[in-house]
C-alpha cells in the first residue's frame, strides 16, 4: 500500500536552504532525505532556475518507510535524483559509488543534514521513539540494525547509564534514573516497553513541565545512543567538506545543542587559518581555512514558520562555503 504524502513532517527552513545551497547546476546531496520534502524543493528551483539539465540529486536515508515516501514524492525528477538506502556516516563512499555508475566527477555542489527524527517516526508506536505512546523500546533509524534501545536499557549497568542520560541528554537527575531503572530490572526482569520507561522516569522527576523536559532528554540520549548519531555526524561532515566543489556550501540543520555545538565546532576547525607561532609577523598564513561560514550565527525559523511548523522552533541552520584551493574564498 502506498504511503500518504503527509506522514512525515514539513521540512523546516527550505527557502533558506534552497536560497543558500541551489545556485548554479551541480551535485547535490541530501543526506537525510526522510520525506524527500529538502529535496523536493531543491529539485523544483533547480528546475525553474534551468540548471536541471546538468544536476544530479543523491538522497540518502536508512529508513525504508522514508524512502518509499521519497521516491513517490520525487518521481517527477526520477532521471535527476538517485535514493540510496544508508547511513549518511558513508557519505563519502556513498557519493563516490553513485558518481561513478553515473560516470560524473564526485564535487559536490551542495550538501544538506537536516537532524533529528522525523515526526512519521515519532509517531508510529511500534518505532519505539516516542514516551507519548505505548510501544517497544526500539529507537532504530534502521530497522535492521542489531542494537535497539531496549537493549541498552536492559544490559547496561548503573553507571553507564547514568553517564549516557548525562552526556547525551544532559540530564541532571541522570543517576536516579539510572538508580531507578536497574532496581526496575532486578524486580521485573526487564523493561520492555516506551510506557513502562516513561512511567519509570516520572517517578524520578519532578512534576510539570520538568517531567515532560526529563522524558525528552533521556529518550534523546537513548536515540543518540542507539543510532551512534554523534559519532556519524562528526564524520558527516568532514566527509562532506572534503566532497565539496570549490565554492560549493554545505547546510546543517540541528535540533539540539549537542548536535549545534559539533557543527559549530566542525565548521570553525575547518574556517581556520594557520597563522604559525604566536609572534611570528606573517603576510599570509601558512595554510588557509578551507571553508568560509556563509551564517555566522545560526539562524532560526521565522515566527510565521514556527506557528504553522512546530518543528522548526528549535531548528538552528549553519551553512559553510568551500574555498578556493589555495587561498581563501574571498568572502568578508
Amino acid at each position: 500500500m502506498a504511503i500518504t504524502r503527509d506522514i512525515f513532517h514539513d521540512p523546516v527552513l527550505v527557502a533558506e536552504i534552497v536560497a543558500f545551497l541551489v545556485r548554479k547546476p551541480g551535485i547535490y546531496v541530501d543526506g537525510t532525505l526522510g520525506g524527500g520534502g529538502h529535496s523536493l524543493a531543491m529539485l523544483r528551483s533547480l528546475c525553474d532556475a534551468g540548471f536541471l539539465e546538468g544536476s544530479l540529486l543523491i538522497g540518502i536515508d536508512q529508513d525504508e518507510a522514508a524512502l518509499r515516501q521519497a521516491r513517490e514524492k520525487l518521481g517527477e525528477y526520477d532521471a535527476r535524483a538517485v535514493l540510496v538506502k544508508g547511513n549518511f556516516l558513508d557519505l563519502g563512499e556513498i557519493i563516490t559509488r553513485v558518481c561513478s555508475q553515473r560516470v560524473v566527477e564526485p564535487k559536490v555542489t551542495g550538501i544538506l543534514l537536516d537532524l533529528g527524527v522525523s515526526s512519521y517516526q515519532l509517531d508510529t508506536a511500534e518505532r519505539g521513539f516516542s514516551y507519548m505512546s505505548e510501544g517497544p523500546l526500539d529507537m532504530r533509524m534502521d530497522s535492521n540494525a542489531s542494537v535497539s534501545a531496549g537493549d541498552i536499557v536492559n544490559a547496561y549497568d548503573e553507571q553507564q547509564l547514568a553517564r549516557l542520560f548525562y552526556r547525551y541528554g544532559e540530564e541532571p537527575r541522570s543517576r536516579s534514573i539510572a538508580r531507578a531503572i536497574v532496581a526496575y530490572r532486578q524486580h521485573n526482569g526487564s523493561v520492555s516497553s516506551t510506557r513502562e520507561l516513561a512511567d519509570i522516569i516520572r517517578g524520578n522527576a519532578h512534576g510539570g513541565e520538568r517531567v515532560i523536559k526529563t522524558l525528552s532528554r533521556v529518550f534523546q540520549a537513548l536515540r543518540i545512543e542507539v543510532n551512534a548519531e554523534l559519532d556519524v555526524l562528526s564524520r558527516a561532515l568532514y566527509d562532506g567538506i572534503n566532497r565539496l566543489d570549490e565554492h560549493g556550501r554545505m547546510a546543517v540543520i540541528s535540533y539540539h545543542s549537542l548536535e549545534d555545538r559539533i557543527a559549530k565546532r566542525v565548521f570553525a576547525e575547518k574556517a581556520r587559518s594557520d597563522w604559525g607561532p604566536k609572534g611570528v609577523g606573517l603576510r599570509e598564513p601558512l595554510a588557509w581555512g578551507s571553508v568560509t561560514p556563509v551564517t555566522r550565527k545560526p539562524l532560526i525559523a521565522s515566527q510565521q514558520e514556527i506557528a504553522s511548523n512546530s518543528r522548526a522552533r528549535s531548528a538552528k541552520l549553519r551553512v559553510i562555503e568551500k574555498n578556493s584551493q589555495g587561498g581563501c574564498s574571498g568572502r568578508p
